[in-house]
């Protein structure tokens, strides 16, 4: 393990995972590796459960972003002395629309994306006690608040300000890099000590596209059931 990522989900880490695979830093381990990998569900969850075993998780990869593996960005930076810790970063109250228009909508919303998700939930345990763990980390980082169920945007935005000072806390300042893809390739590709590509930044996963993402992915659990 090279680079872990201390962000939260929704500050462009689906960005940050291609963005550190075609600097070579592949493959990047982010929550897409995981809704369609039953055994991977289980090892989360068994690190959730307090017996992780970082190198059975992250057996072949280079780097990780996103949750579940943002959740554990102080266990790996021990685990992992050598690695560099990239902390995505985003204004608050853009986060937290972000934040209330998928993953908070998802899991507490009255959503069609809910709905489809609950659905999933019930015809398949190892999806049910995935996404309960999830739900757990949610929870524990307060990440929508003290009262979960009920979205508060400025309590949420300063959730992500409050995470921001914990990793500038926790991870020494020559180790940590602040980073938002409108800062460009240069202070990643310093940072981590490689050429800058020719190749334009990429941009992807927008709300929208996220929503649609998992409505496709729920409808294809649910056909495959034949449910």
């Amino acid at each position: 393990m090279k680079i872990i990522g201390a962000g939260l989900p929704r500050t462009a880490t689906l960005t940050q995972k291609i963005a550190l695979e075609m600097l070579g830093f592949g493959p990047c381990y982010h929550m897409v590796s995981i809704p369609t990998d039953h055994n991977h569900m289980s090892k989360w969850i068994s690190a959730y459960e307090g017996a992780p075993d970082w190198e059975a998780i992250f057996s072949g990869f280079s780097a990780a972003v996103d949750y579940p593996a943002s959740f554990y960005y102080r266990e790996l930076a021990e685990a992992y002395p050598e690695a560099k810790v990239l902390l995505s970063v985003r204004d608050g109250h853009s986060w937290a629309r972000s934040i209330r228009d998928t993953i908070w909508g998802l899991t507490y919303g009255d959503t069609v994306g809910r709905h489809l998700a609950a659905a999933v939930e019930a015809a398949d345990p190892d999806i049910r006690r995935h996404t309960a763990m999830l739900r757990g980390m949610y929870n524990r980082a307060e990440l929508f608040g003290p009262n979960p169920e009920v979205f508060d945007e400025d309590v949420v935005a300063a959730g992500m300000e409050r995470h921001i000072k914990e990793v500038r806390a926790h991870i020494p300042a020559e180790r940590l890099l602040e980073w938002s893809p409108k800062d460009g390739w240069e202070p990643l590709c310093a940072f981590l000590d490689v050429p800058v590509p020719e190749a334009p930044l990429p941009h992807v996963n927008s709300s929208a596209v996220f929503n649609e993402q998992h409505i496709e992915g729920s409808l294809h659990v649910l056909q495959k059931m034949n449910l």
